[in-house]
């Protein structure tokens, strides 16, 4: 897409990423939490994040209209080359590839860690309302995910029972002897060189 930019978020985007995420909590079921953090707390997870998974923003003219980061499956170590993704458009953005080109960036500046799994734990509604539509599982199968299990009924949200849907990616291979995860900070370097990621 001309005119888009892709980059690594910051702690100090925390009030305009929060912008973009707010109303996924206030008025959607996207997102199960019920109130939105504070701008603190967003910064503290943005930079929690960096810390070892990319946090990457799409930019126009140094507005910010999306982001998507990764963080771990589960805690314990042999989770390590998995994890799961999380992304969000700012709502006026919507259907202008700004999705797909921010998990193109997330999948390869992954590989470059030597991620092998991205999953996505996707809000699913029974029956599609005002508050939740199918569209974000759709999204994920046209960018090669595929349903791996269904969760029904384990959420409730705006007076209303939800479920939640996994979906999996593998991205690299798995070897009987498989090289350890780098962190982020050591492969984002190379990103813009590869793949003209700042």
């Amino acid at each position: 897409m001309e005119g888009i930019t892709i980059r690594t978020a910051a702690p100090q985007d925390a009030a305009a990423l929060l912008a973009i995420y707010a109303p996924y909590v206030e008025n959607t079921c996207i997102s199960y939490e019920y109130t939105p953090p504070t701008v603190e707390e967003f910064a503290g997870r943005i930079a929690h994040t960096l810390e070892k998974y990319p946090y990457l923003t799409a930019a126009s003219g140094g507005e910010l209209l999306g982001y998507v980061y990764a963080g771990p499956l589960h805690a314990r170590a042999a989770y390590d080359w998995a994890v799961e993704t999380s992304i969000y458009v700012r709502e006026d953005q919507t259907g202008r590839g700004l999705g797909r080109l921010l998990y193109q960036a997330l999948e390869q500046a992954l590989g470059e860690q030597g991620i092998l799994n991205m999953n996505a734990c996707i809000a699913y509604p029974p029956k599609e309302d005002e508050y939740l539509t199918r569209s974000s599982a759709e999204f994920h199968e046209h960018m090669g995910f595929r349903l791996v299990g269904r969760f029904r009924q384990c959420s409730y949200k705006f007076g209303r029972w939800y479920d939640m849907v996994w979906m999996e990616k593998h991205i690299g291979e798995h070897l009987s002897v498989q090289p350890p995860v780098k962190p982020f900070p050591l492969v984002r370097p190379a990103l813009g060189e590869k793949y003209g990621i700042l």
